[in-house]
Order: C-alpha cells, then sequence, then structure tokens
C-alpha cells in the first residue's frame, strides 16, 4: 500500500517540488497540499494522511498549531516537520506538541523519503542537529530553554532573520510575498517585542543569541 502524505507550506514552488520528490517514489501518494496552517488541518481532516509533512512558519496559525490540532483529532497521522528552522527551541517546541519527525529543508532529497518511511511505520526520524538537540534536553532536563525569539509568532521570526541578513522592508516584502506596509507592521513588532529600536540592534541581538551562522 502507498503511504498518503499531505504537504503544506506557504510557498508554491517549494510544495510543487515536494509533490514531484515524493510522488518519484512508488511508495508514496500526495493526497492534498495545503498553503497555510488552517488548510492543513481542514484538508488533513477530509484526506485523513498518514503523514502529514509540515512547515513551521505559514500564514493563519503556524505548524506548531496544525500539529497540536491534528494530533488531537487524528492520532493515527504521523506529522513530519520540513522547516527552514534549525534552532533547538524549535525542535523541542515541534516534539512537545506531537512531531515525530524533523528535517531542515537543506537535508538530502534521500533524508526526507527515509524520514517518511519511518513515520509511517510508527518509528521517528530527527536529522543530525534536531537529535542533538532531543539528547542533549534528555541529559539535561533542569536546564532553561532560553528562545531567542521571544514571543514572536512565526511571521515576525522570519521577519527578524530577513531584517538581520539586512534586507530593507521592501526587500523583506519581496522575499515574504507580501505587502510592503504589511512587512512595515511586521518589523514593527519584532522591535517592539524584543525591545529594540533599529536594524542594527537587530543585527547585534540576532548575533549575541547565535540567530546568524
Amino acid at each position: 500500500m502507498s503511504i498518503r502524505v499531505l504537504i503544506a507550506d506557504d510557498h508554491t514552488l517549494v510544495r510543487e517540488s515536494l509533490v514531484g520528490l515524493l510522488q518519484a517514489d512508488g511508495d508514496v501518494q500526495v493526497v492534498a497540499q495545503a498553503a497555510n496552517g488552517q488548510e492543513a488541518v481542514e484538508r488533513a481532516l477530509l484526506a485523513r494522511p498518514d503523514v502529514v509533512v509540515t512547515d513551521l512558519s505559514m500564514s493563519g496559525f503556524g505548524g506548531l498549531e496544525v500539529i497540536r490540532r491534528l494530533r488531537a483529532a487524528l492520532p493515527g497521522t504521523r506529522i513530519l516537520v520540513l522547516t527552514m528552522h534549525q534552532e533547538d527551541e524549535y525542535v523541542l517546541q515541534a516534539v512537545r506538541a506531537g512531531a515525530s519527525g524533523y528535517l531542515v529543508k537543506d537535508a538530502a532529497s534521500s533524508e526526507l523519503l527515509v524520514a517518511v518511511r519511518a513515520l509511517h511505520a510508527g518509528r521517528g526520524h530527527f536529522g543530525a542537529r534536531a537529535a542533538r538537540a532531543l539528547a542533549e534536553r534528555l541529559q539535561h532536563p533542569e536546564r532553561p530553554v532560553d528562545d531567542p525569539y521571544g514571543s514572536l509568532t512565526g511571521r515576525e521570526r522570519e521577519v527578524l532573520h530577513l531584517m538581520a541578513e539586512g534586507m530593507t522592508t521592501k526587500e523583506v516584502a519581496r522575499r515574504l510575498g507580501i505587502g510592503v506596509k504589511t512587512a512595515e507592521n511586521h518589523r514593527g513588532r519584532v522591535l517592539a517585542k524584543l525591545g529594540l529600536r533599529n536594524t542594527a540592534e537587530v543585527v547585534r541581538y540576532a548575533i549575541a543569541k547565535g540567530l546568524l551562522d
């Protein structure tokens, strides 16, 4: 029997690439796609996939909320996070929410297929960075987990990273496919929530918190 998969990512090109990659393997059938969190939940409830492959940063509500809702509504569906975020806090939050696997988007395509098969078989699968984060947490559960993003939403976290890379508001808007005014609003909330005043302070903050390579 084929493995029935739902893909949730707010970038069309990424979704289409994942569909092509997964369906090139004869064991996988992509039964639904979603461009945001709400669609992911609604379409999963209809399609009842074996595995959901979801990003964390999406419009509406993000991947963590998708994981929580699907774990409650479809306990038999296994959830694999596929994201650009490799920070430990993301991994830990995803696992707490109910994810059974975690990969970053620079993983090899072969590892994605391995992960989907592993989750379908009832096992977990975590990339090397995610596995280290979980091992560290198990070995030292008493250590507080410092979330460098504070109360930022998924989209605000994306904006924070782009600001730290030196992008202007117009460049952020173009990269994320949103309006300039919307990007400006996100920028303002990032600064306010983190107690920062300008882009230079964002860069220093990102460096201090280990958010930049």
